[in-house]
């Protein structure tokens, strides 16, 4: 089946079969391995994208829920060379090890941001209770949310 689907702000034109995931489109069909490919269950976060801003795991949902949609993922969440405010926050509280689950932490502060710009750290841990961490704990990717949405809260 044909579809359109809008990745990053660039739109594609792809013949998808009815059975495929949106993860496999993105890492498979469209190069986009920034999206993780985790527990296949919804478990643990890792291949969250934002699908018309809302988080959704990718490996639950079909891609041809895509079609006519707006996908972001992490290679789309910085502009250029320029790490988007939420990618800066993490490398400057370290709050990001192995990284697996970076894409899905990441792009799940921002719909939480997006939607409420000055959360409070239950707030923030609640949103990302989604995703799992194996390797950093929480502390340092809650404080790295917050300070993003200091930052941008500043931002002109």
């Amino acid at each position: 089946m044909r579809i359109s689907v809008t990745v990053n702000g660039r739109l594609h034109h792809l013949d998808v079969r009815p059975e495929r995931t949106l993860l496999e489109l993105l890492r498979e069909d469209l190069g986009l391995t920034g999206t993780k490919h985790g527990c296949d269950s919804g478990e643990c976060g890792a291949c969250t994208v934002l699908l018309d801003g809302k988080p959704v795991n990718s490996c639950l949902t079909l891609a041809l829920a895509a079609r006519d949609r707006e996908v972001t993922t992490i290679e789309g969440l910085s502009e250029g060379e320029a790490l988007h405010p939420l990618q800066q926050a993490f490398v400057d509280h370290s709050a990001l090890q192995c990284g697996f689950c970076g894409s899905g932490m990441l792009l799940t502060a921002k719909a939480l941001l997006d939607e409420n710009p000055s959360p409070t750290r239950e707030e923030v841990r609640r949103a990302l209770a989604g995703t799992l961490c194996r390797c950093t704990g929480y502390v340092p990717i809650v404080d790295a949310v917050m300070d993003a949405a200091n930052r941008l809260r500043e931002t002109p």
